[in-house]
């Protein structure tokens, strides 16, 4: 499995797999639960975990989710340390040891949470994700 077979669906825990893309729906399973299926369409905010990236105050402004997850994977593997229900203080603490430039105007500590929680749903359901090293690419504009 890679980064860009995973979805976020808003309104739903969890991450899903995406089964089968379809032009206005598209099949998801629960890499928790693979009998759980769903169907999103135009009225789900889907976002595709290959597409997210995190706000810094870089000369590029982002740096990709997949780029983030794998510093995570190499400094702390499964040993974070932090939970999605840590103390605030902890988590911009933890984000700041892996992201040093992260904007923290920009980056809310609901998506430090996510960022934790997708991580050890990944680590746990799909680790080759975090040891692939096929680097992210830039996507032309078109």
């Amino acid at each position: 499995m890679e980064l860009k077979d995973l979805a976020s669906v808003s309104g739903k825990g969890g991450l899903y797999k995406i089964v089968k893309p379809g032009k206005s729906t598209m099949l998801l399973e629960s890499i928790e639960d693979p009998k759980l299926k769903v169907v999103a369409s135009a009225n789900n905010r889907l976002s595709l975990l290959e597409e997210i990236s995190i706000y810094t105050r870089t000369k590029e402004g982002t740096t990709p989710l997949g780029d983030v997850l794998k510093k995570i994977k190499k400094d702390f593997d499964s040993g974070l340390g932090v939970d999605a229900t840590s103390d605030p203080v902890e988590l911009k603490a933890f984000m700041k040891s892996i992201l040093p430039e992260y904007d923290e105007d920009r980056v809310y500590i609901s998506d430090i949470k996510k960022l934790v929680k997708w991580y050890s749903l990944i680590l746990k359901y799909a680790p080759e994700i975090l040891t692939s090293e096929k680097k992210t690419e830039e996507k032309e504009p078109g």
